[in-house]
């Protein structure tokens, strides 16, 4: 059965509305892996790329990430092979940590129980190092292999024209940047499933 990896946004978790959302609009066509990220962003990298190498690429055929989630799939798509569907991505995740300084809570509970998290200087200037080299992989291949999905009323992140920078295909949804779980199936579920389609045949 057909596989993909959803990255969940930077204060949810793997057991997000999005991610259960995600798993009922597939349920029977194709395994959607929901796991719970690192809080940083190099560890959280490493531990997707051993989700990869465990789940067999052949049989992976889909990165899913929302809001910083998508940041990372973003990056990794061209290097693990893998197509991407990016829903509001935040390409500088650095403006938004740096307004959010301090201790936070896990907006979903996470599978180690662990639901506090601390934004600090050596966090933001981890993703800093990362923002700085995220388009370094971007390659003509993948132009089109790479898709983002845009809240018309997402007040956080407003990357569509960077996103086109880089890639080609860019699509709106008249939600906001966290998508509900009807959005979710609405929107997003669909066009990951015309990806599957579209890419599955071509690996």
């Amino acid at each position: 059965m057909k596989k993909i990896l959803f990255l969940h946004g930077f204060f949810a978790t793997g057991s997000c509305p999005m991610a259960r959302a995600l798993k009922e609009a597939f349920e029977g066509t194709a395994v959607v892996l929901t796991p719970d990220l690192p809080l940083h962003p190099k560890e959280a990298l490493k531990e997707i790329h051993s989700i990869i190498d465990r789940e067999q690429p052949d049989l992976l055929l889909l990165l899913l990430g929302n809001s910083c989630g998508s940041f990372l799939a973003q990056m990794l798509a061209p290097v693990v092979g893998i197509p991407a569907l990016l829903g509001n991505p935040y390409f500088m995740m650095t403006e938004f940590l740096k307004e959010r300084i301090g201790e936070h809570e896990y907006k979903a509970p996470r599978r180690d129980g662990k639901q506090r998290l601390v934004i600090d200087e050596a966090l933001i200037e981890e993703f800093a190092e990362l923002e700085a080299v995220q388009f370094d992989h971007c390659n003509p291949y993948y132009k089109n292999r790479v898709w983002g999905l845009f809240g018309e009323q997402d007040t956080l992140a407003h990357f569509s024209p960077l996103f086109l920078k880089h890639y080609n295909q860019a699509f709106h949804f008249p939600g906001g940047h966290t998508p509900t779980e009807q959005e979710v199936k609405t929107w997003y579920a669909p066009l990951a499933q015309k990806m599957l389609m579209e890419f599955s045949a071509k690996f």
